[in-house]
């Protein structure tokens, strides 16, 4: 039996450290079982829904698009000008493809780390396996998509991407389920390669059900003068979730940054965090969210640096804003030096919609409810992303509906 697997047995009843304890055996293992097609005939709902969190059926409109329905691969192809330059697989035809895939395989996310890293190595449901090549600046995002269309369904996936040297992509990934899913749970393990000199810009659109739960598991290991852009977004209710995503600044002058929109709704349980290692000299990091909190609503906003280096310097930026009387929002800033010449700051806010605010815009002509929305929207700031214009629209019109059903 291989070494990973017995460490996930022995971990397979481990809690993690945040977030609600979950019976894994409460959910199903038997999905759909998919079959291969072109994007354009995927089911009108699964569409409609896949656009929701960023991933279109235009394939014009992305470099290759990765897409996965319960615990089968439907889709997974790169468009002809960007053959040679990147490559989309699952992991399980990765695994058998390259001998060398392995060692890439659990190094940054502990396998034995929780119950839900232990379940995506004992039930694991495959995954996108997605490399940019050597000095390949690709040009148009490169999208994936994660979808549940079976009620009450455990969905496990391993991601490796690989981000070879002086490389640079986009990457969108959206998650999401089916109108029809009530109740589910979704472990997503992600492994992040920055190579030296290399770019990747993440972005990753939750829209779950009210009922479900997701335990995503990332770790990205960035090499000198890589830079690594993680952007996490979740708009719409969901029973429990709790991410803890690290960044090893391990390359000397590599760069992290974590930015977060959170939005808080019914009775969520939503405990998204961050940390930043600065392993080598001129290594620099960001963590930066924005979380609003309505209904009962309950939102932790973590976030950690670490400076083990001179001449390396990071700042974790918290705000919320709360909505209801019955909302809360907590904010868990940490700094921690392990030597003199590291500069670490944080600055954390929470509050309520300024009436002062509210009075300006009302004196302007918009009612109570459109100055409030506006309010909203502007806390909400999709710039801190730095996406590409077409998505950041998508992003903005999510946040405006979201604002505009919420008053």
């Amino acid at each position: 039996m291989p070494e990973s697997k017995k460490r996930a047995m022995r971990a397979i009843s481990k809690p993690a450290a945040y977030g609600p304890d979950l019976d894994i055996n409460g959910y199903s293992r038997s999905g759909e079982e998919g079959y291969r097609c072109p994007l354009t005939e995927l089911p009108e709902d699964v569409v409609e829904r896949s656009l929701e969190v960023g991933v279109t059926p235009r394939e014009e409109e992305r470099s290759a698009t990765y897409f996965q329905i319960d615990h089968s691969v439907v889709f997974s192809a790169v468009r002809e000008m960007f053959k040679g330059k990147v490559e989309v697989l699952s992991t399980a035809e990765a695994l058998q493809k390259y001998d060398w895939f392995k060692d890439y395989w659990w190094r940054i996310v502990p396998v034995d780390a929780d119950k839900y890293t232990a379940l995506a190595e004992l039930k694991w449901d495959q995954g996108y396996f997605i490399r940019i090549l050597e000095g390949e600046k690709v040009t148009l995002p490169l999208q994936a998509c994660l979808f549940i269309s079976t009620d009450n369904l455990n969905q496990n996936v391993h991601n490796v991407i690989i981000a070879e040297p002086d490389s640079e992509i986009q990457m969108i990934t959206g998650c999401t389920v089916h109108r029809n899913v009530n109740r589910g749970l979704h472990v997503g393990v992600s492994e992040f390669y920055i190579k030296e000199g290399a770019k990747l810009t993440f972005t990753m659109i939750h829209d779950w059900s009210p009922r479900f739960d997701t335990r995503p598991r990332t770790g990205a290991l960035i090499e000198e003068d890589g830079t690594f852009i993680c952007n996490y977004i979740c708009l719409k209710p969901v029973k429990s979730l709790q991410t803890y995503p690290v960044a090893y600044c391990k390359g000397a002058n590599s760069r992290a940054r974590f930015n977060s929109i959170i939005y808080g709704s019914s009775d969520s349980y939503i405990d998204v965090g961050a940390k930043i290692v600065l392993q080598n000299e001129g290594s620099r990091g960001e963590i930066i969210s924005r979380a609003v909190g309505k209904g009962e609503s309950t939102i932790y906003a973590r976030g950690m640096l670490v400076g083990e280096r001179e001449n390396t310097k990071a700042h974790l930026e918290c705000r919320g804003l709360l909505l209801s009387d019955k909302a809360s929002i907590y904010a868990a800033p940490e700094l921690l030096a392990k030597t003199n010449g590291t500069e670490l700051s944080h600055e954390a806010a929470i509050g309520k919609i300024s009436e002062e605010e509210v009075c300006y815009l009302m004196a302007r002509g918009f009612s109570r409810e459109e100055a409030e929305a506006l309010i909203i929207r502007g806390f909400m700031d999709v710039d801190i992303l730095g996406l590409p214009e077409e998505l950041k629209k998508r992003i903005e019109k999510m946040i405006e509906t979201t604002t505009e059903r919420a008053l």
